[in-house]
């Protein structure tokens, strides 16, 4: 038979893919899928952090509107307690309008963001100072008996310098007053809306005007709310009320000037709807009918506080619903914003809802920007591809059928094969490399066999090694960070110690001088008295007025008292002082017992009864002790993180008694010292809490072991309690314990640090 009609007895091939195909079709469908799959998943994870992002930076400005609220509401609270402190204390004279009228005046120019802050007495006098008349910073203001109110312009000093305007004016038929006297107690106002008007009632206000040539008749407009309280004489009978008015336009002024994103917004409404402040660029106030009125967030001008004020009745019908924070989308102009709303409140009656609204736009730019060349670079890489693929194909097809059949060849057990060479450098050095290979497959084998075996011993070497090296890392990053807590706190603690304590030093000192020269001032009246038995009317009235038998009589037991306060704070800040011991790293000797009373005073608040909580008693048995060798500060460190377990214990189990099985068995904790063989002491702290079990004493020492919920405990303390005790002293802890009986804490230590290795 001859080739040619060998040939025609071959079987046809027509349903076989040429190899070209082979190589062109995949390469250019991984390479298209590859970047088309890698742009997917870029622009799904870039929507997924821009949302990440989104939340954080929302999160971010509320914290700092919280912030801000906190601090700048804070300062009339505690400026109108200040106020009604110094009524009760009679450092302000409320007969004497002129001497409160400056002393209002201090306080109004020392915070700018006062508007008025003074008193309204029961029969309409009042005294204050404050901000209302535009172009005069401070004004002195003062409203006789008679409902005639007069303002005055102050000098440098206080002083009043010229009468600007006088009108009429009842304090007490204003709804700030009768509120603040219906609640009985120090509480917010609502929020008013007014504006400053140049004073042109008098000659002087008229001649103020001229010399500000930037004063136009014009109106400016401001909010306020009144932070006030009712003060009562010594039978409860209402005298008055002392009230301070804080401008709100700050709060605006700070949300404009954070920045959440470039077109993000923020704003503050009451439950009602009411604006209180906003970042936008339109005004929260408006007048209409002669009256300043604020904006609902239903009417506003501004098109996305209406939009969001919708969707938040749409979602939760009224403010009122909203009692926590919470987050969601809606959609503005075709645009998704992110909103976050989560309430803001005081317990002197503030309600308010702060609002955080940021279009997704602000970060979505450059992921649009990214898709877009994205798909450009997946259209060039497909033509590209193409081209490469079809002219690779043509000049590896042969060579790498030849390579292939070699290939079956050799799976087939046949190594003994030879390519021919090619006219491609990197096809003939495949070809000459195949060849060499096939020669030394067999001796690789062997040798990759006995590779493998010398690896997995390495491995297995080196991952006992790598566990041992972790442990003690752990170990080694728990002391590191319980050492750095320690000693941050101690630095606090020694800090605010030192702080306290010459000022203490100072007031102690100078109040037995005090009570003397009281002493010697209240013999000298006496002998005035029995020297002039019958003083002058003025005298006789001042007597009366001041009530001088009682004055006399409660003024040294005032002194008194302030002397035992004094000698109060210096031992607490002793104790403090001892319990930080900064000074004493090294080991010393120390009275162990004062350690423990130092401790106790510490934590003496959470000892005490509290709504809802009755006290731990604490039960003391010192035996007499030595001075003992330890390190101070970390013997206290122990200490502390016991009787914090015994206190955590008692209250825990407390929650799950009744009202009458609390006094048949009272919260207590007991505490006991003991010398052991003349050359160790103990220490034995037990409490009557819940308990534990077997299994759960036996991790007890373990690092990072807790049963108490997760963020109140650590699982540290006693595990550094355990290393501190074992290690830096060669003593022993251990913990015995009954469920529903209590725990045992029992701490060992030698009396004297004779080894010196973990020093």
């Amino acid at each position: 038979m001859s080739l040619n009609s060998a040939n025609k007895h071959l079987p046809k091939s027509n349903n076989r893919i040429q190899l070209n195909l082979i190589l062109i079709v995949p390469f250019v469908l991984q390479i298209f899928a590859a970047v088309g799959l890698v742009g997917y998943l870029s622009f799904k994870n870039s929507q997924k952090a821009v949302n990440n992002l989104a939340e954080q930076l929302i999160d971010k400005a509320g914290q700092q509107v919280d912030d801000r609220l906190d601090m700048y509401l804070a300062l009339p609270i505690q400026l109108t307690q200040i106020n009604v402190d110094a009524i009760a204390n009679r450092e302000l004279n409320l007969n004497d309008p002129i001497a409160s009228g400056h002393y209002f005046w201090r306080q109004a120019k020392a915070f700018p963001h006062l508007s008025y802050v003074g008193y309204s007495l029961i029969d309409k006098r009042e005294a204050g100072a404050g901000r209302w008349i535009k172009g005069v910073d401070l004004v002195l203001y003062e409203n006789l008996s008679s409902g005639k109110a007069s303002d005055y312009v102050a000098d440098a000093q206080g002083r009043r310098a010229k009468l600007l305007q006088s009108y009429d004016f009842n304090p007490l038929t204003e709804p700030w007053y009768q509120d603040t006297v219906t609640a009985g107690k120090l509480t917010w106002s609502k929020i008013k809306a007014a504006e400053i008007r140049n004073s042109q009632f008098t000659e002087a206000g008229k001649a103020l005007q001229k010399q500000d040539n930037s004063l136009d008749n014009g109106l400016d407009y401001y909010i306020a709310v009144s932070a006030a309280a009712p003060f009562y004489d010594n039978n409860r009978k209402l005298l008055g009320v002392t009230s301070i008015d804080l401008a709100l336009t700050s709060i605006s002024d700070f949300l404009r000037h954070l920045k959440v994103s470039p077109e993000g917004q923020v704003f503050i409404i009451e439950r009602n709807g009411k604006l209180v402040g906003s970042s936008g660029n339109f005004p929260i106030l408006y007048k209409v009918n002669n009256q300043v009125e604020r904006y609902s967030v239903f009417d506003i001008p501004d098109r996305l506080i209406r939009k969001v004020a919708q969707g938040l009745q749409k979602r939760f019908h009224t403010l009122q619903a909203i009692q926590n924070q919470q987050e969601f989308n809606i959609v503005f102009n075709g645009e998704k914003q992110f909103l976050q709303i989560k309430p803001w409140r005081d317990k002197y009656g503030l309600d308010w809802l702060v609002v955080v609204a940021v279009p997704e736009s602000d970060f979505m730019a450059q992921i649009h920007a990214h898709n877009r060349t994205t798909m450009l670079l997946c259209l060039g890489a497909l033509v590209i591809a193409t081209i490469i693929a079809i002219s690779t194909s043509r000049r590896i097809a042969q060579p790498i059928l030849r390579l292939s059949q070699a290939a079956e060849a050799i799976a087939n057990g046949k190594l003994e094969q030879n390519v021919a060479s090619s006219n491609v450098r990197e096809l003939d050095i495949l070809a000459r490399a195949f060849n060499y290979m096939a020669q030394q497959l067999q001796e690789s084998f062997q040798a990759l066999a006995q590779t493998n075996e010398q690896l997995e011993h390495r491995v297995e070497e080196r991952t006992a090694d790598l566990t041992n090296t972790l442990q003690e890392l752990q170990q080694t990053q728990a002391r590191m960070i319980q050492s750095e807590k320690m000693s941050s706190l101690g630095q606090m603690v020694a800090g605010v110690a030192h702080e306290i304590n010459n000022p203490v030093n100072f007031i102690h000192g100078n109040v037995d001088f005090v009570h003397d020269y009281t002493e010697s001032l209240l013999e000298l009246v006496q002998l005035y008295q029995s020297e002039y038995p019958n003083p002058t009317s003025a005298i006789a009235e001042k007597i009366a007025d001041i009530d001088l038998e009682f004055v006399s009589e409660d003024l040294l037991k005032l002194l008194t008292s302030m002397k035992l306060g004094t000698e109060r704070i210096r031992e607490i800040v002793k104790s403090l002082r001892n319990f930080s011991r900064l000074d004493e790293a090294e080991i010393k000797e120390v009275d162990i017992h004062e350690g423990i009373e130092s401790t106790l005073l510490i934590l003496h608040h959470r000892l005490q009864p509290e709504p809802g909580t009755v006290a731990i008693a604490v039960t003391r048995d010192y035996a007499i002790l030595p001075l003992v060798e330890c390190y101070p500060g970390q013997l206290n460190q122990v200490l502390m993180n016991i009787l914090a377990n015994a206190i955590d214990a008692i209250e825990e189990a407390n929650i799950h008694r009744t009202s009458q099985e609390i006094p048949a068995n009272p919260s207590q904790i007991t505490i006991s010292t003991a010398v052991i063989n003349a050359d160790w002491i103990k220490i034995a702290i037990a409490d009557n809490g819940l308990g534990m079990t077997e299994a759960i004493i036996q991790h007890i020492f373990d690092p990072f072991f807790t049963t108490k919920p997760v963020g109140k405990g650590t699982g540290m303390g006693m595990s550094i309690s355990y290393q501190i005790i074992t290690e830096k002293h060669g003593g022993k802890l251990e913990c015995f314990s009954t469920p529903g009986k209590g725990t045992e804490i029992l701490v060992q230590i030698p009396i004297r640090q004779l080894n010196e290795v973990n020093r």
